[in-house]
């Protein structure tokens, strides 16, 4: 991509990247420069395609040449640009967070239609391993009435989240603390929780041979693996059941049918739900 070519338009430039990450073996090329392209330019990716004809400056070739070699490198998009959308909400991401997945999506509408019928009953609601804090603050939204908490070991993450609450206007409280030790921690004691929700670390270590370079070389691992999957799931399951309080958990597929076996043990209404591409993925007990 040379500086001084006068020639460069919307549409050259999306031709070119394209085949620039085809080469690169990048996920969703297109996608990729539609992206960092509308990024640069200030607009929404579908508006591109009303501009093909337009130039682009001196300082936007700048900028997006330092953006494309930062993706040709398999940098998370969501990383380069800062933030996300998560349900209602634009979502800050920095690498010390997990880039919010749709299938933590589909926890949190999972959670919100079974609820639908509690909007204006007063809820506290824990999400433990927070990260972003996109679930507590997307469900805030959807019920301004309820106490939204989350709880995550890193304090790196808890301030991202905590911007997060911010700057999409909802009051989300946020708690440093380890989810193998919640039954110790204070704060969180002091309050009877209704509704437990969770996407944990569940991934084991070796399944890293099956995961992206891009979520393996950039996404903090803590985050995503964990020696003995079994372990964190056993932990919420067992808090959740001491405080008496309904469980919405994301799971590994590969081991989703043994936690809703442990669930059976403690709850007396288990459900495994399957994600969009039809795989065990969501816990709910009662």
């Amino acid at each position: 991509m040379s500086s001084t070519n006068r020639d460069w338009t919307v549409l050259r430039m999306l031709e070119w990247a394209t085949d620039y990450f085809e080469k690169k073996k990048i996920p969703d090329p297109r996608h990729s420069i539609e992206w960092l392209l509308a990024y640069v330019l200030d607009i929404k990716r579908l508006d591109l395609y009303l501009k093909f004809d337009r130039p682009l400056g001196r300082k936007e070739l700048d900028q997006l040449r330092k953006l494309v070699k930062r993706r040709a490198a398999h940098e998370p998009l969501q990383y380069i640009v800062g933030h996300t959308d998560f349900m209602n909400c634009r979502i800050d991401v920095n690498p010390s967070v997990l880039i919010p997945r749709i299938e933590t999506e589909q926890l949190v509408e999972h959670l919100l239609e079974r609820t639908s019928d509690r909007r204006n009953t007063p809820i506290n609601l824990l999400d433990i391993g927070t990260g972003s804090g996109c679930i507590p603050i997307s469900i805030k939204k959807e019920n301004p009435g309820w106490n939204c908490c989350g709880v995550d070991i890193s304090s790196e993450a808890l301030k991202v989240a905590a911007q997060n609450s911010v700057s999409n206007d909802v009051e989300v409280n946020f708690f440093e603390g380890d989810l193998f030790n919640l039954d110790d921690h204070k704060k969180i004691n002091e309050i009877p929780w209704d509704i437990i929700i969770s996407n944990p670390p569940y991934i084991h270590p070796d399944e890293k041979p099956e995961i992206n370079k891009q979520v393996l070389n950039y996404e903090p691992s803590e985050a995503l693996f964990v020696d003995d999957p079994m372990s964190v799931y056993k932990s919420i399951l067992s808090f959740s059941k001491k405080q008496n309080a309904g469980l919405f958990l994301e799971c590994n597929d590969k081991t989703a049918e043994e936690v809703k076996c442990k669930a059976e043990e403690l709850f007396g209404s288990v459900e495994l739900l399957k994600d969009l591409d039809k795989n065990p993925r969501f816990i709910v007990a009662i």
